[in-house]
């Protein structure tokens, strides 16, 4: 039995099948449900001539058909493209067509960005929309409706899998355009199995056709995880951190109705549905949580969080203060802050009530290292620099791009890592302090500025809810530090108190020189900080 997504997910349906798989707002579906409806995608995708290989793209929003027809793909031995619904015209038909897609899943209310890109997409042979609209417009007869396309097709026959098949994620990065980041399906499936098994207190599987006798093992003790996430399922950190891998180990999957983050609806699926694991993203989602969870006990109706094990998040900064509050609210809460990005993991940290934390100090994977310009390790303690690199499980490479792939995935001393862009140390005791993405240094007066920094302390100040820092052209500094920051409703906090208040945690030259009030700081729906547009909204005043 091969160590594959979909060979995994049938054994799980074969022993669970009448336990719940996958809901979004009332609509829940068994795991028996859930794959004859990922089988039926599968065999759609096959008569339209899809081979295995082909790319299945999914311009979709969170709900249980992005999961269906995921691992409908994935049983025909197709990949799966997630694509951002934020993009238009030219980003989205560039994707398509870096993917080579073949066959487009997307929401109706998307449709009219469809229409713009579909000319000059000769490769795709199937088209299918998921109605969230009502009004049956299918493209002008282009498309085919999700659930017809369900209904029209019997469940495809299982099939032997190859552990050497690609998987496939796009990222957007911090510069340039999207680009899909390559992994053997194997290497990623054994890959969040040893990392979500532990977790739900299974030992880690030696192969693949021990996981189910385990998994219903774990759900005879009532131990199988329900997870919700409020991050989109187009990302990595909602896709792999809060579904696949509770998938692999017979979990539940809640998806919220909402389009972004409703912090009330998030922890009325937490009470409703006794959720064990949430997925948010840092700063931006804990602290409209942590202001709903306040609001609910104010108007004499706290929400019950008692069932919830762990929070976990990735990709962005989530500062102590911020985890402190949160665990204030949520005692019995561990949360899992971990240190990655599709191309590589590199840490985490672990935070407990009781337990002290900094923000961005994590504990190193082994094969996780730092080297300096040279490429020469850096030393613990020495206080030097250097470039982030991420072992053990590296991608293949960059798809339809080998001179970024050159450029991130390196091979140092026989080894090969992966360099997402992160800088940071080693200290003395071997904790690896991340300082910021290298393409994002500001280099003020001759001194190199981490924006993260600048910003965890600027976010300190009462009255301050998020903010992103970044680097102005400037006649004097060559670049002058400039923070575009958004307050929390009803308060006033001036630029001089920014300023000031920054100044009395770190050197002053890292003190913004200018402060830009924003209603809302510029993020991608998965609350990653979007530089680029921080940096227009800053050189615009």
């Amino acid at each position: 039995m091969e160590m594959h997504w979909a060979t995994v997910w049938e054994s799980v349906a074969d022993v669970l099948p009448d336990a719940p798989a996958v809901t979004n707002g009332d609509d829940t579906r068994t795991w028996a449900e859930f794959d004859e409806r990922a089988a039926r995608v599968a065999a759609a995708l096959s008569a339209a001539g899809l081979e295995p290989q082909a790319k299945v793209a999914l311009y979709l929003y969170n709900g249980n058909e992005y999961l269906e027809a995921q691992f409908g793909a994935f049983k025909m031995r197709g990949i799966a493209i997630n694509v951002n619904y934020r993009y238009l015209d030219e980003e989205l038909r560039y994707l398509l067509d870096n993917a080579d897609a073949e066959a487009l899943f997307f929401h109706a209310s998307l449709a009219d960005r469809v229409a713009c890109v579909l000319d000059r997409l000769p490769k795709l042979k199937l088209l299918v929309e998921v109605d969230d609209t009502g009004s049956g417009d299918l493209l002008g007869g282009r498309a085919m409706a999700y659930e017809e396309l369900v209904k029209a097709n019997e469940p495809a026959a299982r099939i032997a899998r190859d552990e050497s098949d690609l998987y496939m994620l796009y990222t957007g990065g911090t510069t340039g355009m999207p680009k899909g980041v390559m992994y053997p399906i194997g290497e990623i499936t054994r890959f969040f199995t040893r990392l979500g098994f532990p977790a739900v207190g299974l030992p880690v599987p030696d192969t693949a056709d021990q996981i189910a006798p385990a998994v219903a093992e774990l759900a005879g003790r009532g131990g199988t995880s329900v997870s919700v996430t409020g991050a989109p399922l187009m990302h990595g950190t909602g896709l792999w951190l809060g579904a696949l891998m509770h998938h692999l180990g017979g979990g539940h999957v809640i998806t919220l109705a909402s389009r972004s983050l409703d912090a009330d609806e998030l922890l009325t699926a937490i009470q409703r549905h006794r959720c064990t694991h949430n997925t948010i993203v840092g700063d931006s989602f804990s602290k409209p949580i942590i202001r709903a969870l306040d609001a609910a006990v104010a108007r004499g109706e706290p929400y019950d969080t008692s069932s919830l094990r762990m929070i976990v998040s990735s990709g962005v900064m989530w500062t102590t203060e911020v985890k402190e509050a949160l665990l204030e609210r949520i005692p019995q809460v561990a949360l899992y802050d971990a240190m990655g990005s599709t191309e590589g993991s590199m840490g985490n940290q672990v935070t407990m009530r009781g337990v002290a934390t900094e923000t961005a100090k994590f504990t190193a994977n082994p094969t996780t290292k730092v080297f300096d310009e040279l490429d020469r390790e850096v030393e613990p303690g020495s206080g030097q620099i250097g470039r982030v690199a991420a072992g053990g499980m590296v991608p293949l490479g960059y798809y339809k791009d080998p001179e970024k792939t050159a450029r991130t995935f390196r091979v140092i001393d026989g080894v090969r890592y992966s360099f997402p862009g992160d800088m940071g140390q080693i200290a003395a005791d071997g904790t690896l302090i991340l300082l910021g993405r290298g393409s994002n240094v500001i280099n003020s007066g001759g001194e190199k500025i981490f924006p993260e920094e600048v910003e965890e302390a600027v976010k300190r100040i009462d009255g301050v809810v998020d903010c992103l820092v970044v680097g102005v052209d400037d006649e004097t500094f060559g670049q002058a530090v400039t923070a575009v920051a958004a307050l929390a409703p009803g308060a006033t906090v001036s630029e001089d108190e920014v300023i000031r208040g920054v100044k009395t945690q770190i050197a002053g030259f890292k003190a913004p020189k200018k402060v830009v009030f924003v209603s809302q700081v510029p993020r991608a729906p998965n609350g990653k900080a979007d530089y680029k547009t921080a940096r227009e909204l800053a050189s615009a005043t």
